[in-house]
């Protein structure tokens, strides 16, 4: 699915998405209102390709084009938990957190396109390895159900990190928003530099769990990268936007292990029993979004609903009355 042309368009408009995002929605800070805007408007352009798909190819292809954004885009909000502990732990201020993820996302699109690229070739090839991606998400599922990934992504332990500071030069000023800067007649990299090696290689740990996830709905390749591609592009005003709110998503994570459990068993029982699942597809696609649905809006509303319990204050020591 996906001609030459249609390809090529879909890379151009990328292309223009991306540079609209630096120089239009961007900024010298974004707030909340601003991003909420901005995070609309790029969803609805999500929505109108996925139109343009149905219109084009008909139900196989937009739901599952639908399903898997939606899906990656759930994933999205998970890891935007991540760079935000990454950004604290750097210190990086809202202009550099703006031209962090901008870089960001060029690199998980390079990053990304390669993976989808080989996955789908591999998977063609050797379709045993859909069982391994099967139980790979299950296995996420339920680190996720255990606690999330926030705690396991610590960025002083971030081998990467760790290399950049023993082999490059690294100044010890923070120059705002440069990469590279020159001292004493010698290059060196910037903090801000270490930090995007943090940010691109903690983005390679996602792709690891949501590219298998994508595949697990739909092996077209046009409709895989495309999900990616959409969920990504809006990335940096959902950022922006989730960052003032993310005291009211703790129930996310279950939602998504739920999911994700789902996609596993789904894809393991589909590869198993092929050709049940393709006659009768109608009973897939239906049960699918169903599950995918319930489990983002019930995991949304339940942390909306449902109150933190309030910590019990250690006991007050006896007043000194004063005479």
């Amino acid at each position: 699915m996906g001609t030459p042309i249609l390809w090529a368009a879909f890379l151009i408009g990328a292309a223009v998405v991306v540079a609209i995002d630096l120089f239009v929605a961007g900024g010298k800070e974004i707030t909340a209102k601003k991003a909420g805007i901005w995070t609309a408007i790029w969803v609805s352009l999500s929505l109108s390709f996925a139109g343009f798909i149905h219109f084009k190819y008909g139900t196989t292809a937009s739901v599952p084009f639908l399903m898997a954004y939606v899906v990656e885009y759930a994933l999205s909000v998970d890891n935007l938990f991540v760079f935000i502990v990454v950004f604290s732990a750097f210190k990086v201020g809202n202009r550099a957190q703006h031209r962090l993820l901008y870089w960001g996302i060029v690199g998980a699109f390079i990053l990304r396109g390669t993976l989808i690229g080989l996955g789908t070739t591999l998977v063609a090839k050797f379709e045993w390895l859909l069982y391994i991606f099967g139980v790979f998400l299950i296995y996420t599922a339920w680190k996720l159900l255990r606690g999330g990934q926030e705690a396991e992504v610590d960025p002083e332990q971030n081998p990467i990190l760790k290399w950049g500071r023993r082999v490059l030069p690294v100044s010890t000023q923070s120059h705002e928003l440069a990469f590279f800067v020159r001292e004493d007649g010698q290059a060196k990299v910037t903090p801000l530099f270490l930090a995007l090696l943090v940010v691109e290689t903690t983005d390679l740990l996602f792709a690891l769990d949501s590219i298998p996830a994508v595949l697990a709905i739909s092996q077209d390749p046009f409709i895989v990268f495309t999900s990616n591609a959409c969920a990504i592009l809006g990335l940096r005003s959902l950022f922006f936007l989730v960052s003032s709110l993310m005291d009211k998503f703790r129930y996310l994570k279950i939602g998504l292990g739920v999911i994700l459990s789902f996609v596993g068993v789904k894809l393991i029982l589909e590869t198993k029993f092929a050709d049940w699942a393709h006659h009768h597809e109608t009973i897939v696609i239906v049960t699918s979004l169903s599950v995918i649905a319930l489990s983002l809006v019930g995991s949304i509303v339940a942390s909306m609903v449902i109150k933190p319990k309030e910590l019990v204050p250690a006991e007050l020591p006896a007043k000194v009355v004063e005479r």
